[in-house]
């Protein structure tokens, strides 16, 4: 799978969607498609959203907003008016909602608009917790944010099978090498 779901928080696993931040970025999300297929792998909506190239540029907008944000307060930072004017504008608008099926399932429908609207959401939940919650991952390549939820907040890596797993097996090699 393209995408990574381990941020404890589908705005943070939307941020996460650029990957290697300080050296060399990659961006996961360059087309339209891209878009629509993160709206469903994610689960915020059931299935692909239409997404037009205006909704992908508020996006990628609300995703960097929202990166910077999340920097900033993590770090006792102030936070930029106009990233809050970015957030403010997708939180604005109608989230995705909840329809019930005559099956009893439910199933969450939406606009690519409504998705924004669901992701603000979300960021200013991870806005108002206590600080120190939300952590960068300690792997050397890795800039995947995350919500540290660990009883010690010792937690280190965006995801142990990834990021946790090679940084302690780099650890092993470096040990039995000297």
């Amino acid at each position: 799978m393209k995408f990574a779901f381990v941020s404890g928080s589908v705005a943070l696993d939307f941020v996460g969607t650029v990957q290697s931040r300080r050296d060399g970025p990659v961006d996961l999300l360059t087309t339209p498609a891209d878009l629509a297929e993160w709206t469903a792998a994610s689960g915020v909506l059931a299935a692909p959203a239409p997404v037009t190239g205006a909704d992908l540029a508020a996006a990628v907008r609300l995703r960097e907003a929202v990166y910077r944000l999340v920097l900033a307060s993590a770090g006792g930072s102030p936070l930029a008016a106009e990233d809050c004017a970015v957030l403010n504008r997708a939180h604005a608008r109608v989230p995705v909602r909840q329809e019930l099926r005559p099956d009893g399932t439910v199933v969450r429908v939406g606009t690519a608009g409504a998705v924004l609207a669901t992701l603000a959401r979300d960021a200013v939940e991870l806005l108002v917790q206590p600080s120190g919650q939300v952590k960068e991952c300690a792997a050397p390549r890795c800039t995947r944010l995350y919500v540290d939820r660990s009883h010690r907040a010792s937690r280190r890596w965006c995801d142990m099978t990834r990021c946790g797993n090679r940084a302690k097996a780099a650890s092993h090699r470096s040990r039995r090498h000297t």
